[in-house]
């Protein structure tokens, strides 16, 4: 089996060096790191360069940056993960999980990098809605076999929902497989916030695009409850 990790950044300089190093054991064991980088203007492409098999650079738009990642990727299967993600385990504990994976795509559970119980029930509540919904997030580390992603065309280039409008298409050909592994994500924009005006801000965002309104009119209001990896 071969993998293909791409990792879309823009302006990530504070966090992209935790991750690839994280992801450097893979590399000996037939993985590839794709970093498809959307105009950084920080430290981003030089802390990367030497930590990746490949480095594209595109306009930016995550869901753009992830497809072009993915045409460029040799592994039949593509693992997308976000800068600010953590591992848990050894880098290799989730190769073992994508190679005995039984499905076509699946995801990891998430648990948000911040103490107190109520980040823990936040991470719970977001691993139980994906898998009683089979709806996946970019938090969740989402991983599909690319001859499956390529047919279904990739992500829909746009501003926002990306993961879910895909999460969607997937989940036609069938649910996703979760296994018992957890990633950390960044519980910034929760912290910066608040817990309650973000959870009900996401919420009132999904529910608003399920009932058909179009993601280009959902994305300033994403943004205002957003944790990008610098500070603004």
């Amino acid at each position: 089996m071969r993998l293909s990790i791409v990792i879309p950044t823009l302006d990530e300089g504070a966090v992209i060096g935790s991750l690839l190093d994280a992801l450097q054991p893979l590399r000996a064991r037939e993985v590839e790191l794709i970093l498809a980088d959307g105009g950084s203007r920080d430290a981003t492409v030089a802390l990367a360069r030497p930590r990746v098999d490949r480095l594209i650079q595109c306009a930016p738009g995550r869901a753009r940056q992830m497809n072009r990642g993915a045409a460029a990727a040799l592994g039949e299967w593509l693992w997308f993960l976000h800068a600010d993600t953590g591992l848990s385990r050894p880098a290799g504990d989730y190769l073992r999980a994508i190679q005995d994976c039984r499905r076509d795509w699946g995801r990891f559970d998430v648990r948000l990098d911040a103490p107190g119980r109520i980040y823990r029930l936040i991470g719970f509540l977001m691993n139980w809605r994906s898998r009683l919904s089979g709806m996946v997030t970019g938090d969740q580390g989402l991983f599909v076999r690319r001859d499956l992603f390529q047919r279904l065309g990739g992500f829909a280039e746009i501003p926002l929902m990306e993961d879910i409008e895909l999460s969607r298409r997937l989940r036609r050909h069938h649910r996703p497989a979760s296994p018992r592994l957890a990633l950390w994500t960044s519980a910034r924009r929760w912290q910066r916030h608040g817990v309650l005006r973000t959870v009900l801000l996401m919420w009132r965002l999904r529910l608003a695009y399920f009932l058909g309104v179009p993601p280009q009119r959902l994305v300033h209001r994403y943004r205002q409850c957003s944790s990008p990896a610098r500070e603004s």
